[in-house]
Protein backbone atom coordinates (compact mmCIF):
# COMPACT_ATOMS: atom_id res chain seq x y z
CA UNK A 1 0.00 0.00 0.00
CA UNK A 2 1.25 3.47 -0.84
CA UNK A 3 1.27 5.21 2.53
CA UNK A 4 2.47 8.71 1.69
CA UNK A 5 3.54 10.77 -1.32
CA UNK A 6 5.67 13.85 -0.71
CA UNK A 7 6.98 16.50 -3.09
CA UNK A 8 7.26 16.66 -6.82
CA UNK A 9 9.81 15.59 -9.40
CA UNK A 10 11.28 12.30 -10.53
CA UNK A 11 9.74 9.42 -8.53
CA UNK A 12 11.67 7.77 -5.71
CA UNK A 13 10.09 4.66 -4.20
CA UNK A 14 10.93 4.24 -0.49
CA UNK A 15 10.58 0.81 1.16
CA UNK A 16 10.89 0.18 4.90
CA UNK A 17 12.11 -2.86 6.79
CA UNK A 18 10.68 -5.85 8.64
CA UNK A 19 8.26 -5.26 11.51
CA UNK A 20 8.10 -1.47 11.13
CA UNK A 21 6.33 0.87 8.71
CA UNK A 22 7.23 3.74 6.38
CA UNK A 23 7.88 6.11 9.28
CA UNK A 24 11.29 4.48 9.87
CA UNK A 25 12.38 6.15 6.61
CA UNK A 26 11.12 9.66 7.39
CA UNK A 27 14.43 10.81 8.94
CA UNK A 28 15.71 10.95 5.35
CA UNK A 29 13.09 13.50 4.35
CA UNK A 30 15.35 16.57 4.52
CA UNK A 31 17.98 14.94 2.32
CA UNK A 32 15.39 13.66 -0.14
CA UNK A 33 13.55 16.97 -0.29
CA UNK A 34 16.75 18.88 -1.05
CA UNK A 35 17.45 16.47 -3.90
CA UNK A 36 14.23 17.32 -5.73
CA UNK A 37 12.64 13.87 -5.95
CA UNK A 38 9.02 12.90 -5.32
CA UNK A 39 9.00 10.40 -2.47
CA UNK A 40 6.56 7.50 -2.69
CA UNK A 41 6.51 5.71 0.66
CA UNK A 42 5.23 2.14 0.61
CA UNK A 43 3.80 0.37 3.65
CA UNK A 44 4.45 -3.37 3.49
CA UNK A 45 1.60 -5.79 4.34
CA UNK A 46 2.05 -5.97 8.13
CA UNK A 47 1.77 -2.19 8.58
CA UNK A 48 -1.37 -0.88 10.28
CA UNK A 49 -4.12 0.02 7.84
CA UNK A 50 -3.34 -2.70 5.33
CA UNK A 51 -6.03 -5.30 4.68
CA UNK A 52 -4.94 -8.89 5.29
CA UNK A 53 -4.78 -10.28 1.76
CA UNK A 54 -3.16 -13.53 2.88
CA UNK A 55 0.41 -12.53 2.08
CA UNK A 56 2.62 -15.31 3.41
CA UNK A 57 6.10 -14.97 1.87
CA UNK A 58 8.80 -12.49 0.93
CA UNK A 59 8.10 -13.32 -2.71
CA UNK A 60 4.50 -12.16 -2.30
CA UNK A 61 5.63 -9.02 -0.48
CA UNK A 62 7.97 -8.23 -3.38
CA UNK A 63 5.26 -8.83 -5.94
CA UNK A 64 2.93 -6.58 -3.96
CA UNK A 65 5.51 -3.80 -4.08
CA UNK A 66 5.71 -4.23 -7.86
CA UNK A 67 1.93 -4.01 -8.07
CA UNK A 68 1.90 -0.78 -6.04
CA UNK A 69 4.56 0.71 -8.29
CA UNK A 70 2.71 -0.28 -11.46
CA UNK A 71 -0.54 1.11 -10.08
CA UNK A 72 0.89 4.53 -9.21
CA UNK A 73 3.69 5.02 -11.73
CA UNK A 74 2.57 3.07 -14.77
CA UNK A 75 5.53 3.00 -17.14
CA UNK A 76 7.41 5.95 -15.61
CA UNK A 77 11.05 5.59 -14.64
CA UNK A 78 12.00 5.83 -10.96
CA UNK A 79 14.67 5.21 -8.35
CA UNK A 80 14.22 2.94 -5.34
CA UNK A 81 15.67 2.88 -1.82
CA UNK A 82 15.08 0.21 0.82
CA UNK A 83 16.05 -0.38 4.43
CA UNK A 84 16.85 -3.83 5.92
CA UNK A 85 14.24 -6.31 4.57
CA UNK A 86 13.09 -3.43 2.38
CA UNK A 87 16.58 -3.41 0.87
CA UNK A 88 16.01 -6.96 -0.33
CA UNK A 89 12.65 -5.94 -1.78
CA UNK A 90 14.24 -2.89 -3.42
CA UNK A 91 16.85 -5.13 -5.07
CA UNK A 92 14.05 -7.34 -6.39
CA UNK A 93 12.19 -4.33 -7.79
CA UNK A 94 15.35 -2.86 -9.32
CA UNK A 95 16.17 -6.07 -11.17
CA UNK A 96 12.65 -6.99 -12.25
CA UNK A 97 12.11 -3.48 -13.66
CA UNK A 98 15.71 -2.78 -14.59
CA UNK A 99 14.84 -0.94 -17.81
CA UNK A 100 12.87 1.63 -15.78
CA UNK A 101 14.99 1.87 -12.63
CA UNK A 102 17.28 4.90 -12.54
CA UNK A 103 19.11 3.95 -9.35
CA UNK A 104 19.07 1.66 -6.31
CA UNK A 105 20.03 2.27 -2.67
CA UNK A 106 20.06 -0.12 0.28
CA UNK A 107 20.48 0.92 3.91
CA UNK A 108 21.51 -1.93 6.23
CA UNK A 109 19.98 -4.15 3.56
CA UNK A 110 19.30 -7.86 3.80
CA UNK A 111 21.61 -9.65 1.36
CA UNK A 112 21.60 -13.06 3.05
CA UNK A 113 18.02 -14.01 4.01
CA UNK A 114 18.98 -16.94 6.25
CA UNK A 115 20.08 -15.45 9.56
CA UNK A 116 22.26 -18.43 10.50
CA UNK A 117 24.18 -18.08 7.23
CA UNK A 118 25.00 -14.39 7.65
CA UNK A 119 28.51 -13.17 8.38
CA UNK A 120 27.96 -10.91 11.38
CA UNK A 121 30.14 -8.81 13.66
CA UNK A 122 29.95 -9.43 17.37
CA UNK A 123 27.33 -7.53 19.35
CA UNK A 124 28.98 -4.29 20.45
CA UNK A 125 27.63 -1.09 21.97
CA UNK A 126 29.99 1.71 20.98
CA UNK A 127 28.60 4.30 23.37
CA UNK A 128 26.82 3.29 26.57
CA UNK A 129 24.77 5.79 28.55
CA UNK A 130 22.80 4.44 31.53
CA UNK A 131 20.96 7.76 31.88
CA UNK A 132 19.54 7.34 28.37
CA UNK A 133 18.45 3.78 29.12
CA UNK A 134 16.72 5.03 32.25
CA UNK A 135 15.06 7.76 30.21
CA UNK A 136 13.80 5.15 27.75
CA UNK A 137 11.50 3.69 30.40
CA UNK A 138 9.03 1.18 28.95
CA UNK A 139 10.64 1.25 25.49
CA UNK A 140 14.07 0.38 26.87
CA UNK A 141 14.13 -3.23 25.65
CA UNK A 142 13.11 -2.34 22.11
CA UNK A 143 15.56 0.56 22.00
CA UNK A 144 18.48 -1.31 23.57
CA UNK A 145 18.09 -4.38 21.34
CA UNK A 146 19.42 -2.67 18.19
CA UNK A 147 21.06 0.54 19.34
CA UNK A 148 24.86 0.74 19.43
CA UNK A 149 25.06 4.49 20.14
CA UNK A 150 23.01 5.30 23.21
CA UNK A 151 22.17 8.99 23.28
CA UNK A 152 19.17 11.24 23.71
CA UNK A 153 19.23 11.88 19.95
CA UNK A 154 19.06 8.19 19.00
CA UNK A 155 16.39 7.55 21.64
CA UNK A 156 14.29 10.40 20.29
CA UNK A 157 14.73 9.15 16.71
CA UNK A 158 13.86 5.57 17.68
CA UNK A 159 10.79 6.65 19.65
CA UNK A 160 9.55 8.94 16.89
CA UNK A 161 10.29 6.90 13.78
CA UNK A 162 10.71 3.21 14.66
CA UNK A 163 8.49 2.59 17.67
CA UNK A 164 5.12 3.53 16.11
CA UNK A 165 5.52 0.88 13.42
CA UNK A 166 6.77 -1.71 15.89
CA UNK A 167 3.78 -1.13 18.17
CA UNK A 168 1.11 -1.20 15.44
CA UNK A 169 2.35 -4.19 13.43
CA UNK A 170 -0.01 -6.98 12.37
CA UNK A 171 1.83 -9.84 14.03
CA UNK A 172 -0.13 -12.54 12.21
CA UNK A 173 1.04 -11.32 8.80
CA UNK A 174 4.57 -10.73 10.11
CA UNK A 175 4.80 -14.31 11.38
CA UNK A 176 3.63 -15.73 8.07
CA UNK A 177 6.22 -13.78 6.10
CA UNK A 178 8.94 -14.60 8.63
CA UNK A 179 8.35 -18.29 7.92
CA UNK A 180 9.05 -17.69 4.19
CA UNK A 181 11.57 -14.87 4.54
CA UNK A 182 13.68 -15.58 1.45
CA UNK A 183 12.94 -14.79 -2.17
CA UNK A 184 12.66 -17.83 -4.40
CA UNK A 185 15.75 -16.66 -6.32
CA UNK A 186 18.09 -13.85 -5.32
CA UNK A 187 17.73 -10.89 -7.73
CA UNK A 188 21.37 -10.95 -8.79
CA UNK A 189 21.08 -14.63 -9.69
CA UNK A 190 17.78 -14.23 -11.53
CA UNK A 191 19.27 -11.29 -13.47
CA UNK A 192 23.03 -11.89 -13.50
CA UNK A 193 24.05 -9.11 -15.91
CA UNK A 194 25.88 -6.35 -13.98
CA UNK A 195 23.61 -3.65 -12.57
CA UNK A 196 24.77 -0.48 -14.30
CA UNK A 197 22.58 2.20 -12.72
CA UNK A 198 24.09 4.25 -9.86
CA UNK A 199 23.71 2.48 -6.55
CA UNK A 200 24.48 2.99 -2.87
CA UNK A 201 24.93 0.23 -0.30
CA UNK A 202 25.31 1.57 3.22
CA UNK A 203 26.00 -0.65 6.21
CA UNK A 204 26.63 -0.32 9.94
CA UNK A 205 30.02 -1.56 11.13
CA UNK A 206 28.39 -2.81 14.33
CA UNK A 207 25.23 -4.17 12.65
CA UNK A 208 24.81 -7.58 14.28
CA UNK A 209 21.47 -8.17 12.50
CA UNK A 210 22.38 -8.13 8.79
CA UNK A 211 26.08 -7.27 8.91
CA UNK A 212 27.96 -5.94 5.90
CA UNK A 213 30.10 -8.78 4.54
CA UNK A 214 27.26 -10.45 2.61
CA UNK A 215 26.46 -7.24 0.76
CA UNK A 216 30.11 -6.58 0.00
CA UNK A 217 30.30 -9.93 -1.82
CA UNK A 218 28.11 -8.48 -4.59
CA UNK A 219 30.31 -5.44 -5.26
CA UNK A 220 31.25 -6.65 -8.75
CA UNK A 221 27.58 -6.92 -9.72
CA UNK A 222 26.90 -3.27 -8.85
CA UNK A 223 29.42 -1.71 -11.17
CA UNK A 224 28.43 1.87 -10.26
CA UNK A 225 27.96 1.18 -6.59
CA UNK A 226 29.20 3.23 -3.67
CA UNK A 227 29.82 0.94 -0.69
CA UNK A 228 30.06 2.48 2.78
CA UNK A 229 30.47 0.74 6.14
CA UNK A 230 29.87 3.30 8.89
CA UNK A 231 31.53 3.00 12.27
CA UNK A 232 29.36 3.77 15.31
CA UNK A 233 26.33 2.43 13.47
CA UNK A 234 24.22 -0.66 13.96
CA UNK A 235 21.16 -1.92 12.13
CA UNK A 236 19.49 1.49 12.44
CA UNK A 237 22.48 3.17 10.85
CA UNK A 238 20.48 6.05 9.42
CA UNK A 239 19.23 6.92 12.92
CA UNK A 240 22.69 6.74 14.50
CA UNK A 241 24.67 8.42 11.71
CA UNK A 242 22.03 10.70 10.15
CA UNK A 243 24.33 13.38 8.71
CA UNK A 244 26.68 10.96 6.95
CA UNK A 245 23.76 8.86 5.73
CA UNK A 246 22.07 11.97 4.34
CA UNK A 247 25.26 13.02 2.55
CA UNK A 248 25.67 9.60 0.93
CA UNK A 249 22.00 9.45 -0.09
CA UNK A 250 22.20 12.92 -1.63
CA UNK A 251 25.34 11.91 -3.51
CA UNK A 252 23.58 8.81 -4.83
CA UNK A 253 20.58 10.83 -5.98
CA UNK A 254 22.85 13.37 -7.66
CA UNK A 255 24.63 10.57 -9.52
CA UNK A 256 21.27 9.04 -10.42
CA UNK A 257 19.92 12.36 -11.74
CA UNK A 258 23.03 12.95 -13.83
CA UNK A 259 22.91 9.44 -15.26
CA UNK A 260 19.23 9.85 -16.22
CA UNK A 261 19.89 12.93 -18.36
Amino acid sequence: MIAQIVGEGQPLVVIHGFGVDHRIMLPLEDALDESGWQRIYIDLPWAAGNADVDVSSAEQVAQGALDDIHEYLGDRSFAVIGNSFGGMIARYVAHELRDRVLGLATLAGVFEPTHEARILPRRQVVREDPSVLALAGQVRNDYEELTVVQSEATLEAFTRYALPGLRSVNQTILDRVAAEYALSVEPEIAHPAPFEAPSLHLFGRQDHVTGYEDGWKLRDHYVRGTYAVLDAAGHNAHLERPDLTAALVKDWLARTSASAM
